[in-house]
Order: C-alpha cells, then structure tokens, then sequence
C-alpha cells in the first residue's frame, strides 16, 4: 500500500514539473527584433513557399536584415527561428500567444514590432516588399526602441566656471562567502 501511494506521489510530481510554462520565444526578441512568423499547416503551402523563396534572394535578405527582423515558421506543431528548429514547449507558447484559431485554411502572417504588438495580420498570400513598407512607416518610437536600450547615461558633471566637490568612487560589491 505504501508504495503504491509512493509511485503515485512520484507521478503527480512529475507531471506538475513538466506543466511548467515556458516563456515564449517572442520574449528574447522584444526590442531586439521584429519577429516575422508564417503559421501554416503544411510545409508546402504557397505563402510559405513563396516568402522562403523571396528571401533565398540575397537582396531581399540584405533588407530583412536591416530591418532587424527575424522569421518563424509554425508548420502544423512544430516551429523554426530562423530554420532552427524550437523545442515543443516553446512553440506551443509561441501559438498560444499568438492565438491564430483553431482551423488555419490558409497561412497567417503576422509581424510584431519591437514592442511586441502586433503590427500586422494577414491571412493568405504575403508580400515581402509590403511588409517591408510596412516596417518603414512604424513610427520612429518604436524604430528607436533597441537604440534606447543601448545609450549609458553620462556622468554628471560641474557646471562650467563652478568647481564642484570631487566624487567619492563607488564601492565595490562585497564578495560572497561560499
């Protein structure tokens, strides 16, 4: 009997481990890149098809670049960054995030900027020269927002003509004690 309660104790604790939810792939881009994803449900489907063919041409991937974008690919269940294939638990976050329905007929594309909304939804056919044009006109906040997150703030300084007390250097952390 109390094996049994200890084989079932093991089970249940197994199973809570791995319901852990795992944060969306879209969470390490947010104002890095702008994730382009294709939700399809086959790996031949003419939108995808088409955008992968597109970007084969050096050009077009040149701009895809500048433009900081990235490109996933969900393909039934399972996802790609960039060609690289996600874990499970990671695509399935990515389309609950994402939310695109039950029943696809036809590939969805979305383009989220680097704030993370959704600046683009579309079912069917995509062309790359409108979502670069749509890139181009989001408004320059969000075209700034990696180049924010990147500028240090000066060190404050006397005004000119004014001397000012010398500034006491910062202390180092203590170290920790193992």
């Amino acid at each position: 009997m109390f094996i049994r309660l200890l084989i079932l104790t093991g089970l249940l604790v197994t199973g809570l481990a791995q319901a852990v939810e795992v944060p969306s792939p879209l969470e390490q881009d947010r104002g890095k890149f702008r994730p382009l994803i294709i939700v399809a449900r086959t790996e031949v489907d003419p939108t995808l098809t088409t955008l992968k063919q597109a970007l084969a041409d050096p050009a077009n991937q040149k701009a895809f670049n500048e433009r900081n974008m990235v490109l996933y690919t969900i393909v039934g269940i399972t996802g790609k960054r960039d060609g690289k294939d996600l874990e499970p638990q990671s695509t399935m976050s990515l389309i609950r995030g994402l939310k695109p329905g039950m029943i696809i007929d036809k590939a969805k594309v979305i383009l989220i900027g680097k704030d993370g909304e959704k600046k683009l939804e579309t079912e069917g056919d995509a062309d790359l020269t409108e979502l670069f044009k749509t890139v181009d006109a989001l408004p320059v906040a969000e075209n700034q927002t990696q180049a924010q997150a990147e500028v240090v703030p000066p060190e404050k300084t006397a005004p000119a003509g004014k001397a000012g007390k010398p500034v006491k250097p910062a202390k180092a952390p203590a170290q920790l004690d193992d």
